[in-house]
């Protein structure tokens, strides 16, 4: 399974793509706003993710979905976003991007198929994604894609790259809210792809 936009490709796993996951998870800019990537990032922690996602995607009873964003340009894997099917018919999702590819929309034209996915074939009523209340760039993108944040959970998750104790944002997306915004933000993809603003 993979889903194709303009600039990206989300597929399963490869184990060559051990390089570029160590490439963009071993930032400390990176790591620091997730709550599993350690610092340092090794060869070996970059293998271990590889293969325990490979196995996630082998699994006959599949609920985690952990997709890899490769940009086709370079032919590069540039990060990773994941589903995780729950009960009563929810999931959980996550992303990160490697610190070189910020602040060019590739997380949002990620999303959009994702989400497409977790409403139309999965079938789910609900998404969820947690956010570090102090790391804006995730607490925005989650507004963006129509998320509403639901409350804070305080002092609730330590980051593994630093140790840092933070407050975290728990948002939900239902799947008439994502039918209100996937035009807004096909609508400015398409600018950005024309280069109007």
């Amino acid at each position: 399974m993979k889903f194709e936009t303009k600039r990206l490709i989300l597929r399963p796993p490869k184990k060559s793509d051990w390089k570029d996951i160590l490439d963009g998870a071993k930032d400390l800019e990176v790591s620091r706003n997730t709550l599993l990537i350690p610092h340092p990032y090794k060869k070996k922690d970059a293998v271990w993710f590889i293969n325990h996602s490979i196995k996630k995607w082998k699994d006959k009873n599949q609920k985690d979905y952990p997709f890899f964003i490769e940009l086709k340009s370079e032919k590069k894997v540039i990060g990773v976003t994941e589903i995780n099917v729950k009960h009563s018919k929810k999931a959980g999702t996550g992303s990160w991007i490697s610190k070189k590819y910020w602040k060019k929309g590739y997380i949002t034209e990620a999303k959009i198929p994702l989400i497409d996915f977790v409403f139309n074939k999965l079938k789910l009523r609900r998404l969820e994604s947690e956010a570090f209340k102090d790391n804006k760039a995730s607490n925005n993108m989650s507004k963006k894609l129509g998320y509403v944040c639901e409350g804070t959970k305080r002092k609730s998750d330590i980051s593994k790259a630093d140790g840092k104790l933070h407050d975290t944002n728990v948002y939900g997306l239902l799947k008439e809210e994502w039918k209100k915004t996937r035009p807004k933000l096909i609508k400015e993809i398409k600018k950005r792809q024309y280069g109007k603003r």
